[in-house]
Formats: C-alpha cells, sequence, structure tokens
C-alpha cells in the first residue's frame, strides 16, 4: 500500500464523517454507524477508524502509519428517515465490491437527499392506523370515525410544528392536547358503544418507538451512554404527551380511562 497523502486522508475522512453524520442525524442505531463508518475506512485503505458518539455529536479519527486525523461533526436530529440510511448502506457495499471509487462515493453522498411522502397522505394513514387500534379494542363505526378524525388533525397540528421548527417536546404536548380534545367528543357526546376508546386510540401516533427500541438496542450492544441519552430522549416525549393529555382531560372534565 503506498503512502497516503495528508490531503487524500483529509478528503477521506471528511467522508466518513458525513456518512456517519447522515446516519446519526436520521435515527440509525449506533452500532449500524460505527459498523459503517469503520468499514469505509477500510475501503479508503486506512488502517483503523475509532469513532465515539454522543447524543447529538460524533468524534472520528482515521488512523494511517504515518498520522492520525480527528474530526468533530455536529449531528443535530434531522427526523427518522430509513430511505437515506438504506442508500448509504447500498453504497458502502458497492464500495466494497469495487464498483465506487473514492470520487464516486462523495458523488453519492452529496447526491442523498431525505425523501418525504405527501404531508396530507401521511396524516390520513396515521388517521387510520389509530382508527384500526380503536376497532381492534372493540370500538364500532362511530368510535373508529372519531379516531381517525382526532387522530388526522393531531397529526396535521404535529406536522405543521415540526415545518416551523417547534421544540419537538412542546410539539408532542400540544399535538397530544389536541387530539385528546377532539377525541374527547366521543366520551362527551357518548358517541359510540365505547366512548373512551377514541381518546385511547388516537395518540397512539405519539409513542416514541423507534427511539426507544434504538436505546434499547444500543445499551444490548455496548453504547450504554448513548442507549441512555437515546431513552431520555423517549421519556421526556412520553412525559410532554402525558402533559398534553392530562391537560385535555381536565379543561373537558373526561377522565373515561376505564
Amino acid at each position: 500500500m503506498s503512502q497516503m497523502t495528508e490531503r487524500v486522508q483529509v478528503e477521506r475522512s471528511r467522508l466518513i464523517s458525513l456518512a456517519g453524520q447522515m446516519l446519526l442525524q436520521h435515527g440509525a442505531e449506533s452500532k449500524l454507524v460505527s459498523d459503517i463508518c469503520c468499514r469505509l475506512g477500510t475501503c479508503f485503505e486506512f488502517e483503523r477508524v475509532e469513532i465515539s458518539l454522543s447524543a447529538s455529536s460524533m468524534v472520528i479519527s482515521t488512523i494511517t502509519k504515518a498520522r492520525c486525523i480527528t474530526s468533530v461533526r455536529r449531528c443535530p436530529d434531522r427526523g427518522i428517515n430509513m430511505q437515506v440510511i438504506t442508500q448509504i448502506q447500498r453504497m458502502l457495499i458497492m464500495a466494497e465490491r469495487g464498483y465506487l471509487n473514492c470520487q464516486d462515493i462523495k458523488i453519492r453522498l452529496n447526491e442523498i437527499t431525505p425523501e418525504r411522502y405527501n404531508r396530507w397522505l401521511v396524516a390520513a394513514m396515521v388517521g387510520l392506523s389509530c382508527a384500526c387500534f380503536s376497532r381492534l379494542s372493540g370500538g364500532d363505526a362511530a368510535v373508529f370515525l372519531v379516531t381517525f378524525v382526532a387522530s388526522f388533525v393531531g397529526m396535521c397540528v404535529r406536522q405543521e410544528l415540526a415545518v416551523r421548527q417547534f421544540n419537538p417536546f412542546l410539539n408532542f404536548g400540544v399535538t397530544a392536547f389536541v387530539t385528546t380534545i377532539i377525541s374527547s367528543i366521543a366520551d362527551l357526546s357518548q358517541v359510540g358503544n365505547i366512548p373512551f376508546l377514541a381518546m385511547a386510540s388516537s395518540v397512539l401516533m405519539l409513542v416514541p418507538g423507534v427511539p426507544l427500541i434504538n436505546a434499547v438496542s444500543d445499551m444490548l450492544k455496548g453504547y450504554v451512554n448513548m442507549g441512555m441519552a437515546r431513552w431520555m430522549m423517549a421519556s421526556l416525549l412520553t412525559l410532554a404527551t402525558s402533559l398534553g393529555i392530562v391537560a385535555a382531560m381536565s379543561l373537558t372534565g373526561v377522565w373515561g380511562w376505564e
């Protein structure tokens, strides 16, 4: 292996840092981030790649015989997006098989942009999924309809607050409040056979499932600090949701969770 120049090492280190940053920002578990960065380092002919992860940043060191270069990247949350993670994984596999060189990898990384579904489609599907939960729990068509409307409106509120870059805890709290206010109409008006099911089912969209799963996965795979940070974030989101629900129930006087 020929001696790698410092300029080449810096450029390749930046590509590894960019890939790791994009993975961490879009919800990849810590083990996956570490493995992909190390495998990219092997493709780039580094002796070793060392990586340290935290909740909002990462530190990556690339090591050759001549030198060690360390870079630090901030990793603000960009929302969970499996499409970004999948594209980086595919790019890595192609690089390992020799189909991509360093310049190709740079182009591929710069071309990756998070794709989003139509917001109205997402809101409709979320409303439908919550309504199906109410149906599976024994609710009739009226409860199904109320749950769908409450979840649909709540998801629209959540999306709008996210677009305006509100704090995620405020986002979850306000969304839970609005959703519970709407769904409590079923209990106030005695709509359906089990009215309180609409209140219980419509807020299921706010369960932070991916952060909780990643938190447990990280801790089981040895990334305890990352796991604890993600667990705390998920717990705070759950707390914000609970506060929104309690505030709405206090306002309407409906305490039908029985």
